[in-house]
């Protein structure tokens, strides 16, 4: 796998779809990022919540890849870094081949296990008209294909910055693909 590097960071302290890009974030460990609405030992998502508030957060952190945000304006529409709600936004990773158990080392300190793919709902459209279809399709046999972004708790914390390193380390052997969380 090949490393990248950070470009935006985001983080918001209330709830809203999206998240204002900041010159860095804190990350801290089991919880998430420092002073964001989604940061806790269990879940904060809305939706899940609902379901049972008791539930493991293992959504701590959400990144994207940048890539996606080329891939969706070449079919039109203007997506910048936290627009998605995303905390972290990286270059020169393939985030969504990522095995389930990858570590992302980021920048100088921090490390963020990847425990599944983000599930992106219909606020998306809300956002942007017609977008869920750009970030969710189908593949060649017809299985859901979900590329708005990776979900993680973080191991050990630490400072973030754009321009920061982005180090994957694989986990061990045999490798379970990305399944939502």
């Amino acid at each position: 796998m090949d490393d990248g590097i950070v470009t935006t960071v985001s983080s918001n302290g209330a709830y809203s779809f999206t998240k204002p890009n900041r010159e860095s974030i804190t990350l801290l460990a089991g919880l998430g990022v420092d002073g964001d609405v989604h940061a806790g030992v269990t879940v904060k998502h809305r939706s899940r919540v609902a379901q049972d508030p008791t539930q493991p957060n293992l959504r701590q952190v959400h990144l994207i890849h940048a890539e996606l945000f080329d891939e969706v304006a070449e079919a039109g529409f203007a997506v910048a870094p936290g627009d998605l709600g995303e905390n972290v936004t990286t270059r020169g990773v393939d985030l969504l081949a990522l095995p389930t158990g990858t570590r992302l080392h980021l920048g100088a300190e921090a490390v963020v296990e990847i425990t599944g793919l983000r599930n992106p709902c219909a606020q998306i459209d809300g956002f942007r008209h017609g977008l869920l279809k750009q970030v969710v399709g189908r593949d060649a046999d017809g299985a859901l294909v979900r590329k708005a972004g990776i979900m993680g708790i973080v191991l050990t914390g630490g400072e973030v910055r754009p321009g920061d390193p982005v180090r994957v380390e694989l986990p061990a052997e045999p490798h379970r693909p990305l399944e939502r969380v």
